[in-house]
């Protein structure tokens, strides 16, 4: 073999080995499936506010009084003031929303682009109706470390049950002032701490909600109540590209001289 086949044979070969490096690229695009596990004519969810993050972000805490941000969340389920906090907390992290409000049965799926090297973990929050101030979501900023370093996944899904569902504390239980059954904006503060708490549910048996079926709670404590599929996939980082047409011509050269030869 000459020295220019040998040359571009290794320089091939190198291609190649740098193209599989890159291939474990840190940045995956990560789907998220939401689906509400509720009986039929039971407890509905509004929009799930996700957020992919290093770890900081602790959005309420058992037994705390409850900041405004997961208020903003459990009474009426806007959210906006917990993505302003998860926000200013960790501005690297990546955050949405998914899908609209969740009736018992029905599901939803959003991508997110994660670093999964500055991003490996996974929060949430969402009020769960009618109610109140009821709401799901995680007390501990690292309970879900989603990713590996390399983008691999750690955790395939989520599932909610019915007493891991949260009180904020923040608003009096009173179904004439319920989202989703009553008017949300004649709210009493309660002035509480956070709680575990889905009994109260049963009082709102028989009511008309704003879906337009009948109420009927049907929980026990280890209902499930809602669950949060993952999948991922690799995205090559943006010189991968490049790396692969450099290695496929030089690979393509090698194999000419060895043609002529």
């Amino acid at each position: 073999m000459s020295r220019s086949t040998l040359f571009f044979t290794r320089l091939a070969a190198a291609t190649a080995l740098t193209l599989c490096a890159s291939v474990q690229a840190q940045q995956v695009m990560v789907t998220a499936t939401v689906t509400n596990l509720a009986p039929a004519n039971s407890i509905s969810f509004a929009p799930l506010h996700v957020g992919f993050h290093s770890g900081n972000f602790d959005a309420f805490n058992l037994g705390g009084v409850a900041a405004a941000g997961i208020v903003s969340v459990a009474e009426g389920g806007a959210g906006d003031q917990w993505q302003a906090d998860f926000a200013a907390a960790d501005p690297s992290a990546t955050r949405g929303t998914i899908g609209g409000l969740r009736t018992p049965g029905s599901s939803a799926s959003m991508s997110f682009m994660v670093d999964a090297s500055l991003n490996p973990f996974f929060s949430f929050a969402a009020m769960a109706v009618p109610s109140n101030d009821f709401f799901i979501g995680n007390d501990d900023a690292q309970e879900y470390r989603l990713l590996g370093a390399n983008g691999q996944l750690l955790l395939g899904s989520i599932t909610v049950r019915a007493n891991e569902i949260w009180d904020a504390g923040s608003e009096v239980f009173d179904p004439t002032a319920a989202a989703f059954v009553g008017n949300n904006g004649l709210r009493t503060p309660q002035q509480s701490v956070v709680a575990f708490n889905f009994g109260e549910f049963a009082g709102f048996n028989g009511l008309v909600t704003g879906a337009g079926y009948v109420f009927n709670s049907q929980l026990a404590a280890t209902s499930g109540v809602y669950r949060i599929d993952f999948a991922v996939t690799s995205v090559p980082e943006p010189g991968t590209y490049g790396l692969l047409s450099a290695g496929l011509m030089a690979m393509a050269w090698v194999a000419r001289r060895r043609r002529a030869a």
